[in-house]
């Protein structure tokens, strides 16, 4: 009798353990449904352009963290100064106004000359951090003459 009583514990365990797996799995996709159809169906070229950065930023930021604290912070600031760099260069192509572009190319400028040092430094240590293949670098900047400013 006793072992009869476990297993029927057991039982009201386990079957209320998956309904709650259930009720989990069915609140989460209610989320996941509402998200999309709170968000718009397409983005306009200058979302998609800073979604695209921000992702590539945050992929090469989290790409192989040193254990060395100096090495990790240089490695993972420079995605961090590429994604202010990307965006300025964004805002460029896509902004109008005369202040918050004046303020992107002075961003693209600082922090480039930034870029530059981390990589020389890590180029000193002999060391290459991990980025993406389409994550420019300072020694591959883009012409901002093009670029109409």
């Amino acid at each position: 009798m006793m072992m009869f009583k476990s297993a029927t514990a057991a039982l009201v365990m386990a079957l209320t353990l998956t309904g709650c797996d259930a009720a989990n799995e069915a609140g989460q996709k209610a989320k996941e449904e509402t998200a999309k159809a709170e968000a718009p169906a397409t983005l306009n070229p200058a979302q998609q352009a800073y979604a695209d950065a921000n992702a590539r930023m945050h992929t090469d930021m989290g790409a192989a963290i040193d254990p060395d604290a100096d090495v990790a912070f240089m490695a993972g600031m420079i995605p961090h100064h590429q994604g202010a760099v990307d965006m300025a260069e964004i805002v460029l192509k896509h902004g109008k106004d005369p202040e918050t572009r004046a303020l992107a190319e002075a961003v693209i400028k600082t922090q480039t000359a930034e870029i530059v040092m981390m990589q020389a430094w890590l180029e000193k240590r002999s060391v290459k951090p991990a980025l993406s293949p389409d994550t420019p670098v300072a020694s591959d900047a883009v012409d901002h003459s093009k670029m109409g400013h």
